[in-house]
């Protein structure tokens, strides 16, 4: 999938994941979360995509995608928001889903 030719769904469902897997550890609340922002096709075009990638990759992927997404480049809170909700899907935001929030929020503001 090429970064520039992302949907705002695939964009999502790419970002949600990278949050939900920081704790190596998609609960099934997480993952109910995430489709409940995205379908099922995309989330596992996604996913599949997701999984060949490493931290780097993933991280460069996001950040050139939401400087190319017109709404979350702008309006980033909207954004923040759905990361956010991702990181208390399992009912608490653990240490490490606190700081990839952050370090997300510091990287894309």
């Amino acid at each position: 999938m090429e970064i520039n030719h992302w949907t705002k769904s695939e964009l999502v469902a790419y970002i949600l994941l990278y949050v939900a897997h920081s704790d190596l550890e998609v609960t099934n609340n997480e993952k109910a979360y995430i489709l409940s922002r995205v379908d099922d096709n995309t989330y596992n075009h996604v996913k599949k995509e997701f999984d060949a990638d490493n931290d780097y990759q993933s991280i460069t992927k996001i950040v050139d995608a939401v400087n190319n997404e017109p709404t979350y480049s702008s309006q980033p809170e909207e954004l923040f928001a759905d990361i956010k909700l991702m990181a208390f899907a399992d009912g608490k935001m653990d240490k490490i889903e606190l700081a990839i929030y952050n370090q997300l929020k510091k990287i894309l503001s």
